[in-house]
């Protein structure tokens, strides 16, 4: 490995904290996601095709860690239980404490295949197509997996929780015919 994909490697660091914390809730869980991206990405590093950014492929393995992650974490039930945000141990004194504390309960109840989307493009402003490539997905869906989590975001700020559609159906509202 040369010096300067060290540098591009370390580099990456605070942008995984931030889509990590983004991620988890828990900031030592974050910071573990964090350690396990790099230790895979020094581990794995001959395996990195350089065609294309190396930020692009970090943020992959993050994701494909995370994924793999919350996947365990649904397969053993008496994990999945202590799901629920924990109260904040310190008062917010201003009220731009209480709004980045709403902020980040309503991004935790966000599902996290919109979480990540919307964190990857709102935070780390990444375009959908790096998105696509990191998640794996069509640039369709990664968009529409964003609207869905902006939409559901701007409800849950305005006080208004989003009832998700019944599976299968599109929208849940009755057709109306307009004259």
């Amino acid at each position: 490995m040369r010096a300067s994909d060290e540098a591009a490697i370390l580099a990456c660091i605070p942008s995984l904290r931030r889509y990590a914390r983004g991620l988890l809730a828990d900031a030592a869980l974050a910071d573990d996601l964090v350690q396990d991206t790099l230790e895979r990405a020094w581990s794995r590093f001959s395996m990195w095709q350089k065609r294309g950014e190396i930020r692009a492929w970090m943020f992959g393995i993050m994701h494909n860690h995370f994924i793999d992650g919350t996947r365990a974490r649904r397969s053993r039930p008496e994990d999945a239980a202590g799901d629920e945000v924990p109260e904040s141990l310190q008062r917010a004194e201003q009220a731009d404490g209480l709004e980045l504390r709403d902020l980040d309960r309503a991004l935790q109840r966000l599902p996290p295949e919109q979480r990540e989307v919307l964190l990857l493009v709102a935070l780390e402003g990444m375009t959908y197509q790096e998105v696509a490539s990191i998640t794996g997905l069509p640039s369709g869906t990664v968009m529409s997996r964003l609207a869905r989590a902006r939409e559901r975001l701007r409800q849950e700020m305005q006080g208004r929780t989003a009832d998700p559609a019944p599976s299968g159906v599109a929208d849940a509202s009755p057709l109306r015919r307009i004259k």
